[in-house]
């Protein structure tokens, strides 16, 4: 079987699906590896340890395509690219279905199985290739990390001969996988914390990670199955932000992680809980690509709001691009892993399986998937 990974074509991606290490692992599968040059420079893979690890370089997609069993990427592909691909094969990356339904039809009319990793399941069996969770928790980290570095202040207490430096102040909203390792890199860095969640079951989480749980009652709230939270009514937001207006007003740096899969992220802070932070305070809005958390955050722009620093950072866990592409190409091995066939050498994703179920958008020129049916 032959598996080939290209350079990413989004602008600005500097994240790759194949790392060297991953490479052996599926040799020893007995799959052919074969990468693009350069595919991995931006996050620290170069091709001579590619090579040294069983890969093949290649220079031209438009020749490398039409072979491959299996081509892996981090975002999804062009039309253009689709068209390359050859009837029968296999497409695994991040797709974004519910706001690309064009690349999901390209995908369809091509003949291509196409799986989509953040809509694999959030279970025991499938953790190990759970790549949403694996990049979120790398957004958290890098959105701390964009914080401390446009705050005019340190994170950490320090008591000095000039005097006592007080900690800065950090509210994270949102206690998923990303605002869980905000937390815990605020806590590493000496912030005082303070966190909320719409799930009262993340509270003794979040607080075993150092930080304060702010308690809001919004009457009946709770999580879903795969473990996200449950999107809150209109009244249940209001309720939200008026409860979280006086500590976002008293906090240096304010992070926003509420999302929800396949729909607009919610509006939980405005311009005028803006407008009443301390000049110079930062806020990091990590939902700004699905419409943004915060009312007055611009994707991939520094918004001065009275002199408040609102960031939507354009792809936080490439900030980050070795680490996140080595859990990320672990993920896409995990998965290979499970469903590999070794007596026919091949990835076998027609049989009965919840992950597949999940993940699965389109095979044999349908759609499959039941989620994007409804949608």
């Amino acid at each position: 079987m032959i598996i080939v990974g290209t350079r990413e074509i989004w602008p600005g991606e500097k994240r790759v699906a194949i790392v060297p290490q991953t490479v052996q692992k599926l040799t020893q599968l007995g799959c052919t590896v074969r990468i693009e040059r350069g595919a991995g420079l931006a996050a620290a893979a170069l091709d001579n340890e590619y090579t040294d690890a069983g890969a093949e370089i290649f220079t031209d997609p438009v020749s490398a395509l039409p072979d491959a069993d299996v081509i892996v990427s981090v975002r999804s592909p062009s039309e253009e690219r689709i068209r390359l691909y050859r009837e029968g094969s296999t497409h695994i990356s991040f797709l974004d279905p519910f706001r690309q339904p064009k690349i999901v039809e390209a995908l369809r009319v091509q003949g291509v199985l196409s799986v989509s990793l953040e809509m694999i399941p959030r279970s025991t069996i499938a953790q190990k290739m759970d790549a949403l969770s694996s990049q979120a928790s790398l957004a958290g980290y890098a959105a701390m990390i964009i914080a401390a570095q446009h705050l005019p202040r340190i994170f950490p207490m320090m008591m000095t001969p000039a005097g006592t430096l007080s900690p800065a102040r950090v509210f994270v909203i949102g206690a998923g996988v990303a605002g869980l390792q905000a937390i815990a890199t605020a806590h590493r860095l000496g912030a005082r914390i303070d966190a909320f969640d719409t799930r009262p079951v993340v509270k003794e989480e979040v607080q075993s990670l150092g930080a304060n749980f702010i308690e809001i009652d919004l009457g009946d709230t709770g999580q879903t199955e795969q473990g996200y939270a449950q999107a809150l009514s209109e009244e249940q937001l209001a309720r939200q932000r008026d409860a979280m207006a006086a500590v976002i007003a008293r906090s240096d740096v304010v992070v926003t992680t509420a999302q929800v899969f396949g729909r607009e992220a919610p509006v939980i802070v405005t311009t005028d809980m803006v407008e009443a932070m301390k000049p110079t305070s930062v806020v990091v809005d990590l939902a700004s690509e699905s419409g943004g958390n915060v009312e007055c955050s611009v994707h991939g722009e520094v918004v001065q709001v009275n002199d408040v620093a609102v960031i939507g950072p354009d792809n936080p866990p490439s900030f980050v691009a070795a680490h996140a592409s080595q859990m990320y190409a672990s993920n896409i091995y995990e998965f290979i892993n499970h469903f590999w066939n070794n007596d026919a050498k091949s990835l076998d994703l027609q049989s009965e399986s919840d992950i597949l179920e999940r993940c699965v958008l389109t095979r044999d020129k349908q759609i499959v998937n039941t989620s994007l049916e409804m949608s």
